[in-house]
């Protein structure tokens, strides 16, 4: 479970202004924990931070920024360089559009690689570094489903969300007994503002998480990495981690149709 003692005192959000983002930022300053949140909505971002700074009395720094930019790291380290994060939490979605690979630019098809693959890299080896030499702190990063399986017209999401997941599972075991907790919360769907605004489908095999739940879970969690899902999702992960990979993927394309995922 994350605590103030283990992965204060400050925690670092990318994602952190609506959804998943906004209810571990509210559980985190409930915990005395103090926030540093980074997204690309100011105003949400405002919002959230003046929520939990009312709530729970608790430093709030906050950062407008696109996570997919060539210099995301620095400009986070010009608000972290003078405190101690010991919380990095990585709630970043596609980083762009979806659609057929080679119909989309290169820049676009970049946009995911950048957000979880390039600058996710960099955020964990520059937080986690520090993690490690203190002995103590956390890495927490929210998955999909659609880093076990290719998915048409996700190509590069899917790809960038397993590098997440393969990069976590294997900095786990590397940091095994050193006091850093790993973890990835692998999702399926979950009731966010961006999956509001999407108009995707619900479908049986995705239970639709609520961000409360998720947030708690992966707070609760931290310990138990390297992979978790949120209950009720355990058949979906099963369904696409099988040998036969053409079953999977057929089976998630059919899935993205009928979810009207685009």
């Amino acid at each position: 479970m994350v605590t103030l003692e283990r992965h204060g005192p400050w925690a670092l959000i990318i994602g952190g202004s609506e959804g998943i983002g906004e209810a571990l930022a509210t559980r985190l300053g409930a915990l005395g924990i103090a926030l540093v949140l980074v997204a690309r909505k100011p105003e949400a971002l405002d919002a959230t931070a003046a929520k939990v700074r009312a709530a729970h009395g608790v430093d709030v720094r906050t950062l407008s920024l696109d996570i997919a930019r060539d210099d995301t790291l620095e400009r986070v380290r010009e608000l972290t360089d003078d405190i101690e994060v010991g919380l990095l939490i990585h709630n970043v979605g596609g980083g762009g559009g979806f659609g057929p690979l080679l119909d989309r630019s290169f820049d676009n098809n970049m946009r995911a690689v950048m957000a979880n693959c390039v600058n996710f890299l960099k955020l964990v080896h520059h937080y986690g570094q520090a993690m490690k030499a203190r002995g103590s702190g956390g890495i927490i990063a929210f998955g999909s489903m659609a880093g076990n399986v290719g998915g048409a017209n996700l190509a590069t999401y899917s790809a960038s969300k397993a590098f997440v997941q393969l990069l976590l599972e294997s900095l786990w075991a590397e940091l095994d007994g050193t006091g850093v907790d790993v973890i990835d919360i692998v999702i399926g769907s979950a009731d966010t503002p961006s999956r509001q605004r999407s108009g995707t489908q619900d479908n049986a095999l995705f239970p639709v998480a609520t961000v409360e739940d998720v947030a708690e879970q992966a707070l609760r969690e931290i310990g138990n990495g390297p992979v978790q899902v949120p209950a009720g999702s355990e058949q979906a992960f099963a369904t696409f981690n099988v040998p036969d990979r053409r079953e999977a993927v057929d089976t998630i394309r059919r899935l993205l149709l009928e979810m009207n995922v685009e």
